[in-house]
């Protein structure tokens, strides 16, 4: 293992509370990936039939740039605005076996 800290969150969301829970999760994502040098991937999707499950892919570094994660100022309103909303979670660790994407120029490419 090279040191970087995989994991996958599985959250279960107040159905009335989606929207606003969508929100403030893309914020947090976005300001995260743009200024956490550490912060490799973080993609989240909803189950179709059941969209208030939300599973975050979350990929790290190592251990230093997650505990850095934890403690900025971006998560910490995160967890603070979404917590009356997020109804389950479960924080699954994680090996990677393969993980690839094609960059932006590569997307372009295609079409």
């Amino acid at each position: 293992m090279d040191g970087r800290i995989v994991r996958i969150a599985e959250l279960d969301i107040d159905p009335a509370q989606l929207a606003a829970y969508r929100r403030l999760l893309a914020e947090e994502i976005e300001a995260s990936v743009d200024n956490e040098p550490g912060v490799l991937m973080l993609h989240a999707v909803s189950e179709k039939e059941r969209p208030e499950r939300i599973r975050i892919l979350e990929v790290y570094a190592n251990r230093d740039a997650y505990d850095a994660h934890l403690q900025t100022p971006h998560f910490l309103k995160y967890k603070a605005g979404t917590a009356d909303m997020v109804k389950g979670l479960k924080l699954v660790d994680a090996d990677p076996v393969m993980m690839r994407g094609k960059t932006l120029d590569q997307r372009h490419e295609l079409g």
